[in-house]
């Protein structure tokens, strides 16, 4: 039987297989790649000394054969100062290192819309993998100045104090600053819950926390309803401090993938004070000299090319906005460290909380002498703006004459009624964790406490008559809220409508307490 039967009694999957391995034996092999391998000269706790990769770049990411992570910060003849991306008990002295030729990078997109994930994007929560359809490098060139609009929108906050004195604006880097357990995350949580009735993004980056108040602030944001439109990025005090230090990065690479397509981002970074710690843990053990307060030379630029990020973009660069507000700690009040003065150089106000404010019991605890905003003024709506004036003026008297009325010295019938006046006015801008107010709400509050309907109140009773004008400005003030929303000033025929119902409030809390008596 000849050879050409045979090949005719073959299967045609048969042949089909002989003619791709013809052409896969014709064709020219591939050229020779060249791969670095380096090893582990050194390990510490959080960082290695990687020898043996010449050709490694700045900030590019290296994997070890243990696999773990690792990101280049000094580049030195001979040697590489790596960061670890994870444990370091897992990395050996001479151990394997290959170079990705890939800067670090983190996942970005809509899927990540209610999830707990850290800094490279990875769920934390349990509920699944995550499939985005793009990975962003967590460092990223701020956008140059042709590419940014004036601030002209406000972001609501809820607080009557921040809304109306110490205004902030989609787009802006306002800080805000304290010292410990004055209520700077309660603030800051109560932003994210206070934009349910808005379409802004939100993310919560979580910097050196401990897993308890991180788990308490989602379950704020959850309880709230707020989850599903917020990102939480958590680097925790028993993570690497590397993913501390690069979990603001990674933040705002996240909310850059929103701006680009015209969506307003609202990001926490709470706090900065353990991100400059994390930074100089991982700058001592790689042994970079300390500087001022044994904090890098570079602890500035560090947080400056994170917070130039921010800002309120044209059309033609996406069109949306970024507005980030930094959480610092202060230690005795004292603001004049280095980090805190380094971030107040570099955002547009902050909002100071005062322990001693949170001594009288005054929450929020914002000191309006120490707390401004450069920019907010200029988006605040104009019903606010003919407020604020007012309310500052009369705040700032009010407390001058406090210290002098402390000396026990006589004072006239003018000047009480002025402490009277300012007392009031405090009181009305004290409010509940988790109870943002609406516009309508905290203008309505204002103008009744600076026309008088709250003096001489305990601080109960003006609780009380605040909640009674409340209920009742949602019922019979709604034609007034729609004008605000539309950046409308107060008439005069607005402002008296408030006051009669200021006033109602206070007479039906006399009323009862006289028919209780």
């Amino acid at each position: 039987m000849s050879n050409s039967t045979h090949a005719e009694d073959r299967a045609p999957e048969d042949r089909a297989s002989e003619d791709m391995l013809s052409k896969l034996l014709d064709s020219p092999s591939p050229g020779p790649r060249l791969s670095e391998i380096g090893r582990v000269a050194e390990i510490a706790d959080g960082i290695a000394i990687v020898s043996g990769l010449e050709h490694a770049l700045s900030e590019e990411l290296l994997r070890f054969a243990s696999g773990v992570q690792g990101i280049v910060l000094d580049l030195e003849p001979g040697r590489l100062g790596v960061v670890l991306l994870g444990p370091s008990a897992g990395v050996s002295i001479g151990e394997s290192v290959m170079r990705t030729r890939n800067v670090v990078s983190t996942k970005v997109g809509a899927a990540l819309l209610g999830r707990v994930v850290d800094a490279l994007g990875t769920p934390c929560d349990e509920q699944g993998a995550i499939t985005v359809e793009e990975v962003r490098p967590v460092e990223a060139e701020a956008p140059k100045i042709l590419d940014r609009q004036a601030i002209t929108r406000p972001l609501a906050t809820g607080f009557k104090v921040v809304d109306a004195a110490v205004p902030v604006g989609l787009g802006q880097r306002q800080l805000i600053i304290g010292d410990r357990q004055t209520g700077k995350t309660s603030l800051a949580v109560d932003t994210i819950l206070n934009q349910k009735s808005s379409d802004v993004i939100c993310i919560y980056c979580a910097i050196g926390q401990r897993g308890d108040a991180v788990a308490k602030a989602i379950g704020a944001i959850t309880e709230g309803g707020m989850m599903k439109r917020t990102i939480v990025v958590a680097a925790g005090d028993e993570d690497a401090a590397a993913l501390a230090y690069v979990a603001p990065y990674a933040a705002l690479s996240m909310a850059e993938y929103f701006a680009d397509q015209s969506r307003d981002v609202l990001v926490i970074l709470d706090d900065l004070t353990h991100h400059a710690r994390s930074y100089r843990e991982l700058a001592l053990l790689l042994r970079r000299p300390p500087g001022r307060e044994a904090f890098p030379g570079d602890i500035f630029y560090i947080h400056a090319r994170l917070l130039e990020r921010a800002g309120q973009f044209t059309e033609a660069a996406g069109g949306g906005s970024i507005t980030v507000l930094p959480v610092v700690e202060t230690q005795a009040e004292n603001l004049s460290g280095y980090i805190p003065t380094n971030l107040i150089s570099i955002t547009d106000g902050q909002i100071y909380l005062s322990p001693r404010l949170v001594r009288k019991n005054q929450f929020p605890a914002v000191d309006l002498g120490k707390s401004v905003s450069r920019v907010g003024g200029k988006a605040q709506s104009k019903a606010f703006r003919s407020v604020a004036g007012n309310l500052r003026v009369t705040l700032s008297q009010f407390e001058e004459l406090e210290d002098f009325a402390r000396f026990g010295t006589r004072l006239d019938e003018a000047t009480r009624k002025r402490l009277t006046r300012g007392a009031a006015v405090r009181a009305s801008l004290r409010q509940a964790e988790r109870d943002p107010m609406t516009a309508i709400e905290q203008l309505a509050v204002l103008v009744s406490a600076m026309e008088g309907h709250f003096d001489g109140l305990s601080d109960a009773e003006t609780m009380r008559v605040m909640a009674a004008l409340r209920s009742r400005v949602a019922r019979e003030l709604g034609d007034i809220a729609e004008r605000i929303g539309g950046n409308d000033a107060l008439s005069d025929e607005d402002r008296n409508r408030m006051l009669k119902l200021g006033s109602a409030a206070r007479k039906n809390l006399e009323g009862h307490d006289g028919a209780n008596s």
